[in-house]
């Protein structure tokens, strides 16, 4: 009797800051398993706790700002106070509506003024961008003040129960607080362009082929999003993940499938993007080292920065 073939199903543990419709949609198409994996989402509180488990292995990759890889590979006093050789394996997506929302009855950036603006942490990626977009609304950082809350679901909390006046919202959460009566302020692709939102990341060389392999499965289920041939797949995903009714989740659809702000559809890190992201980090908190700024040379492939393996 011939022996059947078994696959071996080996499981990932990957951070994330809001659940990844890309990684469901994955997942229900087969992708996953294809490649003999099965990836577990674990939810993140803010960027120091996911990099931390990361740095500790409870988590084998994540799903994180590139910012976020940007300070903990580079600058000594991130708040870990500690860097790490964390990478970028591949690029995700470029912000999925990232941009200011005012609470309810905050109608302009007048509104504003003295007003607590809600940050994961003040030295993120997603900080920086609102420090830009608030700019370039005419307001400087004395004008406002800044309150540490943690990750996007928990400021989409803050936001509607008025622990904060506005915040940086995207990935199904803005969608939910328009909903609420949130005032988009601005968006951060029409200040910040290109822009990179999300990245997968991971420590080292630390499983490498399974990592590897999720980047793969992330690049063929945006290319099939991106195609039109998951519409229903990810409304459903998305309705359950985010708790978007039906037409809120097809909007995040569209918003997956926009070019300007959706997903990187073949995973390239785009050069140009990254460095408005480093740039964003050297205006607003510059990372000097015996006087010599850290992240001049960031995107140099000497400095590895940016892992091709996941290409």
């Amino acid at each position: 009797m011939r022996e059947e073939l078994r696959i071996v199903t080996r499981q990932l543990v990957v951070g994330a800051f809001s659940p990844s419709v890309l990684l469901r949609v994955g997942r229900r198409l087969g992708l996953l398993e294809q490649r003999g994996l099965d990836a577990r989402e674990e939810s993140v509180p803010s960027s120091p706790a996911q990099c931390r488990a990361l740095l500790a292995g409870d988590l084998d990759a994540a799903l994180t700002s590139p910012d976020n890889v940007i300070a903990y590979r580079f600058v000594p006093d991130n708040p870990l106070g500690e860097t790490a050789d964390v990478k970028i394996v591949a690029a995700v997506d470029r912000g999925l509506g990232l941009g200011v929302y005012g609470r309810p009855g905050i109608t302009s950036a007048a509104d504003l003024k003295g007003a607590n603006i809600g940050v994961d942490v003040p030295g993120s990626g997603f900080a920086f961008a609102l420090y830009a977009l608030l700019e370039s609304l005419g307001l400087g950082r004395d004008d406002y003040h800044v309150v540490t809350l943690g990750s996007t679901p928990r400021r989409l909390e803050a936001l509607l129960a008025g622990d904060c006046d506005a915040t940086m919202l995207n990935a199904g959460n803005e969608l939910r607080a328009e909903d609420a009566g949130a005032a988009r302020l601005a968006g951060l692709a029409e200040v910040c362009h290109p822009y990179l939102g999300t990245v997968l990341s991971t420590v080292g060389d630390h499983r490498r082929a399974d990592v590897e392999a999720l980047a793969g499965a992330l690049r063929e289920a945006a290319r099939t999003i991106a195609g039109g041939d998951a519409d229903d797949v990810v409304v459903e995903e998305a309705a359950e993940a985010l708790r978007l009714p039906g037409a809120l989740a097809t909007r995040y659809l569209d918003r997956l499938k926009d070019p300007a702000e959706g997903l990187v559809v073949d995973g390239t890190i785009d050069l140009d993007a990254m460095e408005t992201v480093v740039n964003l980090r050297r205006t607003y908190m510059p990372a000097l080292v015996g006087g010599v700024d850290v992240l001049a040379t960031a995107l140099d492939p000497s400095r590895g920065l940016i892992d091709p393996y996941g290409r």
